[in-house]
């Protein structure tokens, strides 16, 4: 693998690092042209530096690199050209990985990082549009060129904004899947977002702007579309959510053309009509909320002061103004199965509106990339097959961003870019130098930071700033965003990448706020202000909100709110976990591609052509880790291959090892770059690979194979043909003496075959019948498989029809074994034939009947008369068990199963009427509210019944347990039942002890407490009668059906 660095003609400088896949067939040359300037525009290509360890020339290289290279011509000049033969440049990592894709048929991505503002959007762009261009065409595939290219304006103006240092930042991740088909042509794509900063919609900072769709939509918007909207073309300064920032116009961003361009993406796209005009309501609906005023009544109550706002809100979000009027100044909880309405202070009401805005414009961007997905997803199912089409992935995310104040989304941004920065180290460096270990090559070692121990620090379970974070939200009582800080101070105080006001010395001290937390990061240090980190991180909705947006009339809307959400009364994962399993998600697959990389660096902050601030590009090559990289590919080899495809590819080039090498691959190898004049200094041979250091090297193999292919072509076509008409004249002369010789005596030796061979059939067929009770022998074997064969037709012609059939043919002596094997198979294919059309309900109905079969069958007197009844899921419903039992067991421990018992008490044997309760972990008494009894199914000793229908059973639990009561006795006429059903939570086949009632009568022993045994006494009657006797036993009588 080889490295190369480029620019990109841009208003300030980029730095590209590509990571080059090798490519079966292609020529790794050295761009040894471009030397001849290097005193004038630098050195294309960083491994030709001559003082590679100095920073100093780095930079200064970095300086004098030319520009304007991304034109048309430019695009044409890298088709199809190997990734050395020209200048290093971002088209010709584009190339190299297509044609890797191509030609290994592996999928591809290629990543794209850097700081904030370096040029990651144009990057992705700019590839974007190579593929479009240069890929081959079919009939179906314009619409998606078109669409893919269309996506990138539509995803900018709803997920970019002009920040301090990025007049378009990308204020989420992106991760663009294209896919191939075997030609090599687009066919499809697939977009997966990453955090969209929802905060800003609210809140901007000075200087920064909104969303660019808000200022778009004012500027751009056609005056019959603003006034259904309720907008007016005015000063953006007139709404107050894009106000903050104090930034209305930009004289980079032309937002009037933004809005046509936008406008006729989503045209392109496949948006109808009425979509975009609902999309639009939604932003128009933002803006309005941030328009909506409250204040305080002389009772201290909250109201709107601005009704119109709130029309326009009902109006756009088609919901009942009287309903969105209450929701915004009241909240709804429940409780008990209750629902009651409490009022909002002004304060809550405000955040109330503020998190309504984010949900709402959160969503629809969600369900925005939804649509995209929809449009670029490839439909000719009959064409496409996994096995045809492959994928090159761009992953564009958020580069690594230091503000004046950071807080929770710069602190997901960085941690992303941490992970990003642990796979580069993993797929790159580490994975480099343990190569050339592992094939023990020897090499110059280069020693690079890893910066594991800063993933640790942030995603590490129960002790990690997530974890931290997750469980502070969780927390009841007075948790805050200080709270929070204290608990990081107490549980990762001492690491050395995490420092707070509290704990750094005096002159850090000075720096660290007292409500901030200071993490030593691979690209530097940052501050992290805690205020908001809990309520960003729990991003909670009122319910009273959703409740009225899931009755939106605007369909778009609707989609985003369902239903469903109301009912699951699990608490939602926290942001931070989410972006953390969809950054888990997003590194495998990165991980499951081959991987290029395009490091974006920019020249100055004040985004100005023609300045290069070098103490800011210094800062930039220190933490990309540029100069490591260089040194370790320089230390290194510019190529390797295992010995069998090497050997494979370039035989032909040696006399010794064409057409085929016999002996050992080494020795092969070695054969083969002694005859191409290899010098030692130029490779290396490993274990199982040759390494070749200079890509010059390889070029010069890749020409003389390129020559040999031209012989070896001549040489195949000349034996070819030969062959060809040499074997074409062996045919003819072979048939015609063929057909001269045999003719003559084929009527003969047909008619005396025919003889011989009905003699034969006669002959054997007599003598079989004749043997045919004896041992298979070769006198006999005639006749027996003529019976086999007369028998399995006739088994063929008269198959059993259903399984209620029980006629089947009559087999000869010999083949009864098989008749029986048969038979089976049959009456076996017939069954599962019968259990397919088994609707489910009466498939688990007879499932549950096979377990009460095993358990009770023979053993139960009651147990024939429950045959012909049907189980039922529970005997009690959700509302007859008190809401507060339920809201004691919690989510991960649901009921089962519910039944009303009656429950003997140890001491007395008093009656008592309780609910028995399963659940997943352990059984459940209760008592009307109250919980009496958990019994955990792990320490269940057992279980014991009597053969009478007497519905009593008893539950042994270990005496020694402090926290269980004694053995606990139950009454209840469906306790067969119970026991059938649930016999996988009770694990009844195995812990069910049954006490059968013979001549005399049966008893029931268990312990009451430790040293202290009760008995319960079962005899027949002509009633059931449940008595404490004077021997201090319970006696239960019962009448046995056997009696009966």
């Amino acid at each position: 693998m080889t490295s190369s660095l480029v620019e990109c003609a841009k208003p300030h400088l980029d730095l590209f690092e590509g990571t080059a896949v090798d490519v079966e067939g292609g020529v790794r040359l050295v761009m040894e042209s471009a030397l001849s300037a290097r005193d004038r525009v630098g050195v294309q290509d960083f491994l030709l530096l001559e003082n590679h360890n100095s920073e100093a020339a780095f930079i200064e290289n970095l300086r004098r690199r030319e520009l304007e290279i991304y034109s048309k011509q430019n695009m044409e000049r890298h088709r199809g050209v190997n990734f050395y033969e020209i200048s290093p440049h971002i088209f010709a990592l584009a190339d190299n990985s297509y044609r890797a894709l191509r030609t290994e048929r592996r999928d591809q991505c290629i990543l794209i990082s850097g700081e904030s503002g370096a040029g990651k959007t144009e990057a992705s762009k700019k590839i974007l549009q190579y593929y479009t261009h240069i890929c081959p065409t079919r009939n179906n595939t314009h619409t998606i060129r078109e669409r893919l290219l269309q996506s990138n304006p539509v995803l900018e103006a709803f997920g970019n904004a002009k920040t301090l240092r990025n007049d378009n930042s990308s204020r989420f991740g992106k991760y663009m899947d294209i896919q191939f088909d075997y030609k090599g042509a687009p066919i499809g794509g697939h977009i997966l977002n990453y955090l969209l900063e929802k905060s800003r919609v609210a809140h901007q900072n000075h200087g920064e702007r909104n969303f660019h769709i808000f200022y778009q939509l004012l500027e751009g918007g056609e005056d019959p579309l603003l006034k259904r909207l309720g907008l007016e073309k005015t000063n953006p300064q007139h709404y107050h959510y894009l106000v903050k920032g104090n930034c209305p116009r930009v004289s980079s961003i032309n937002d009037k053309n933004g809005w046509k361009v936008v406008r006729n993406a989503l045209t392109i796209i496949g948006f109808h009509e009425e979509e975009i005009q609902e999309l639009m309501e939604i932003v128009a609906s933002v803006l309005h909320l941030g328009n909506t005023q409250f204040g305080e009544d002389e009772e201290g109550e909250t109201h709107i002061t601005t009704e119109p706002q709130l029309q326009y809100l009902s109006q756009l979000l088609g919901v009942d103004g009287s309903v969105l009027k209450e929701a915004l100044t009241h909240k709804k909880i429940v409780a008990k199965g209750e629902e009651m309405i409490s009022p909002l202070s002004l304060e809550q009401a405000l955040s109330a509106r503020d998190s309504l805005a984010k949900a709402i414009y959160g969503r629809a961007f969600t369900w925005l990339v939804q649509k995209l997905n929809q449009s670029l997803a490839f439909k000719d199912e009959v064409y496409y097959s996994s096995k045809c089409s492959s994928i090159i992935g761009l992953l564009d995310i958020y580069g690594f961003e230091v503000f004046q104040r950071n807080s929770f989304e710069q602190f997901c941004i960085n941690y992303c870019n941490e992970k990003l920065q642990q796979l580069f180290i993993e797929l790159t460096l580490k994975s480099e130098q343990e190569e050339y270990e592992a094939e023990g090559v020897v090499w110059e070692r280069v020693e690079y930071f890893n910066n594991k121990i800063i993933c640790d620090l942030v995603e590490e379970k129960h002790k990690g700033i997530i974890a931290i974070l997750d469980e502070e939200c969780l927390r009841r009582g007075d948790a805050s965003d200080i709270t929070f800080l204290e608990k990081l101070e107490d549980t990762l105080g001492g690491h050395a990448h995490f420092v707070t006001h509290k704990m750094a010395n005096g002159k850090v001290r000075k720096a660290i706020g007292r409500e901030e937390f200071r993490l030593v990061h691979y690209a530097g240090d940052v501050n992290y202000n805690v205020n908001g980190f809990l309520d960003k991180n729990n991003d909670l909705l009122y319910r009273h909100l959703k409740e009225v947006l899931c009755q939106s009339g605007n369909h778009i809307v609707s989609q985003c709110f369902h239903a469903d959400e109301l009912m699951d009364q699990r608490r939602p994962e926290s942001a931070v976990t989410q972006f953390k399993l969809s950054l888990a998600k997003l590194m495998e697959i990165l991980m499951s591609k081959e991987p290029s990389y395009v490091r974006c660096v920019k020249p100055n902050d004040a985004k100005q052509p023609s300045r290069f601030d070098e103490v800011l590009v210094r800062h930039q090559v220190k933490y990309l880790g540029l100069m490591e990289n260089l040194r370790v590919r320089r230390a290194g080899f510019a190529y390797r291959r295992n010995y069998e495809v090497f050997l494979e590819r370039y035989k032909s080039l040696c006399p010794d090892t064409w057409p085929n090498w016999r002996g050992k691959l080494p020795e092969g190898v070695e054969t083969l770059v002694k005859h191409l004049n290899y010098r030692p200094e130029e490779y290396k041979l490993g274990r199982s690979k040759i390494f070749i250091r200079f890509p010059k090297t390889l070029f010069v193999t890749e020409d003389a194979l390129e020559a040999q292919k031209q012989t070896i072509a001549v040489i195949l076509q000349t034996s070819w043909r030969g062959y060809r008409e040499r074997a074409k004249y062996h045919r003819i002369r072979h048939a015609v003496i063929v057909i001269q010789s045999w003719w003559r005596g084929v009527k003969g030796r047909r008619r005396a075959k025919h003889r011989r061979q009905a003699a034969d059939t006669i002959r054997k067929f007599i003598k079989g019948f004749i043997l045919r009770n004896e041992p298979r022998c070769p006198e006999n074997e005639y006749f027996l498989d003529h019976v086999r064969f007369s028998f399995l037709m006739k088994v063929k012609r008269n198959l059993p029809k259903s399984v209620l059939d029980k006629s089947w043919p009559r087999p000869p002596p010999s083949l009864n074994e098989a008749s029986e094997h048969l038979h089976r198979i049959c009456i076996r294919n017939l069954v599962n034939d019968y259990c397919r059309r088994i609707q489910p309900e009466w498939k688990k109905q007879l499932e549950q009947k096979v377990v009460a079969s095993a358990i009770f069958s023979g053993q139960k007197d009651c147990y024939p008369q429950s045959v012909s009844k049907l189980f039922v899921a529970t005997r009690l419903e959700t509302e007859d068990i008190n809401l507060k039992v339920l809201q004691t067991l919690g989510n991960d421990n649901k009921v089962k199963y519910g039944i009303a018992v009656t429950k003997y008490d140890r001491h007395g044997f008093r009656a008592r009427v309780r609910q028995l309760l399963l659940t997943a972990s352990s059984a459940v008494l209760v008592q009307e509210a109250k919980i009496k009894q958990r019994i955990e199914y792990g320490t269940l000793l057992g279980i014991s019944v009597s053969s009478l229908s007497d519905g009593f059973f008893v539950l042994h639990i270990p005496t020694t347990d402090s926290k269980q009561k004694a053995q606990t006795v139950i009454q209840n006429a469906e306790s067969g039942k119970l026991l059938s059903m649930r016999a996988d939570v009770w694990n009844t086949p195995q812990k069910l002890t049954r006490q059968t009632l013979a001549d005399g009568p049966c008893c029931i022993r268990f312990a009451i407490a430790k040293g202290k045994e009760g008995v319960i006494d079962f005899t027949s009657g002509s009633d059931l009668r449940v008595v404490k006797t004077k021997n201090g036993h319970l006696s239960v009588v019962r009448l046995s059906h056997t009696q009966g």
